[in-house]
């Protein structure tokens, strides 16, 4: 397998949560919506904690660059973050339009971040990466947790 599929994987699964967590808000299962929201928030973290702490650093033992796409990736998981605090606090308080509206931004954000991901950083990390450790690089990924 190579970097992008599983983490393209990755996104698409973190996607589809979210999808559920903001349709459970629409619905006004606040119930629903606060376990729908964890999962998604938990897994996210998870997958970012995947890359800022093995594949990015590879990367950029590799590239011999800590100020390229990395960086930008890691700013803007901060933002993602950012968000999460938000939207937990009006699914807590059961705003629905507040949770809707974030829930707008984090989509835009999240969006082009993983397209950003999947077109140049996972590509570029595919070229640099050699075969024979992406494997592992893989098995180390799918062992951390938020």
């Amino acid at each position: 397998m190579n970097i992008t599929g599983y983490l393209r994987g990755e996104h698409r699964d973190c996607d589809e949560i979210f999808s559920d967590a903001e349709r459970a808000v629409i619905d006004n299962s606040w119930e629903e919506a606060e376990k729908r929201f964890i999962e998604f928030s938990n897994e996210t973290l998870s997958h970012f904690k995947r890359e800022e702490e093995i594949l990015f650093p590879e990367f950029e033992k590799l590239t011999r660059s800590t100020e390229g796409p990395t960086r930008v990736m890691i700013f803007e998981h901060e933002q993602v973050r950012g968000l999460f605090a938000k939207m937990a606090e009006a699914i807590e308080e059961k705003k629905r339009d507040d949770y809707l509206s974030l829930s707008e931004s984090m989509m835009i954000l999240l969006q082009q971040h993983n397209m950003k991901e999947e077109q140049m950083l996972y590509a570029m990390c595919d070229r640099v990466i050699p075969e024979e450790e992406k494997d592992e690089l893989i098995s180390k990924m799918r062992e951390i947790s938020f």
